[in-house]
């Protein structure tokens, strides 16, 4: 076994549980959910899909930044970084919803 895996079950000082991996694909996934949304939105609006599509890179790279180990003080200003871009993200969200294109309603 290795020992990334034994100090998962154990409870290892470094990464307890493997956290900063799930942490990872965790972010990894949301910037993944962002671009094929985005995708789908381009094939409607070209405009609010590639903004879409900005978003999810910055999401990735903002999870990129969550999963680095670093001093206490590090942590803080990171944080504040994921807490801004997790803000702007859902304020651009919110612009879009209410002033973008207005549609006919849902199409399958």
């Amino acid at each position: 076994m290795s020992g990334a895996m034994s100090r998962a079950g154990q409870g290892g000082a470094d990464d307890p549980g493997l956290a900063r991996a799930r942490t990872r694909l965790a972010w990894t996934r949301t910037a993944l959910s962002f671009a094929a949304i985005g995708g789908v939105i381009l094939r409607h609006d070209l405009a609010a899909g590639f903004v879409v599509l900005g978003l999810s890179a910055l999401v990735w790279g903002v999870g990129r930044l969550a999963g680095v180990p670093g001093r206490a003080g590090d942590r803080r200003g990171r944080l504040l970084v994921i807490a801004l871009a997790v803000t702007a993200v859902a304020a651009v969200a919110l612009a879009l919803a209410l002033f973008g294109p207005q549609t006919a309603g849902l199409r399958l």
